[in-house]
């Protein structure tokens, strides 16, 4: 895997949160919080996990090697708006991380204590690879959610993305 196709990767991450986060907006607050039978329950869960999973767990460990001690169904942010401003700081902030990447970097491991506190060693672009995966994973049920309470859900497919990357070029 090369520097390019991370680029990619971080870019669609961006453009499919803000997209998410844009779209969430219509939902009522009873259903934003309502057990949809998800594996985070609710859609303030599963953002949630995103949240903690994505920038307090692999972000620290990616960005400053540093393994916080947090629960993935921890609750740290009730406030609707303010969650989805904190997921979309979030997912900006691996754009700058990929930007100072080399190939050696990529080639190499990454070295981390999960969240049982067992140490870790994994290969470095796979575990990348694995962080823009897992939040497509849950877009994916968030959307799901959306659309068995009766709301549009977006369209959040990359193609979608690099078509509108096209017309702006054009």
């Amino acid at each position: 895997m090369n520097i390019q196709t991370f680029e990619l990767w971080a870019r669609y991450h961006i453009w499919a949160t803000h997209r998410l986060a844009t779209s969430l907006q219509a939902i009522s607050e009873e259903d934003f919080v309502k057990n949809c039978g998800l594996f985070f329950k609710s859609i303030l869960g599963t953002l949630n996990h995103l949240l903690v999973a994505e920038h307090e767990l692999w972000f620290s460990r990616f960005a400053q090697g540093v393994s916080p001690a947090i629960a993935l169904n921890s609750i740290i942010e009730t406030d609707r708006r303010q969650l989805l401003h904190r997921l979309c700081q979030s997912a900006d902030q691996w754009q700058s991380l990929i930007r100072k990447l080399d190939q050696d970097t990529l080639e190499g491991v990454i070295r981390y204590r999960n969240t049982r506190g067992q140490d870790m060693s994994m290969p470095y672009a796979a575990t990348l690879m694995h962080v823009f995966n897992h939040a497509t994973h849950h877009r994916g049920q968030i959307t799901a959610a959306m659309t068995a309470l009766g709301y549009t859900s977006p369209e959040l497919d990359m193609l979608f993305m690099l078509m509108e990357e096209r017309q702006t070029t054009i």
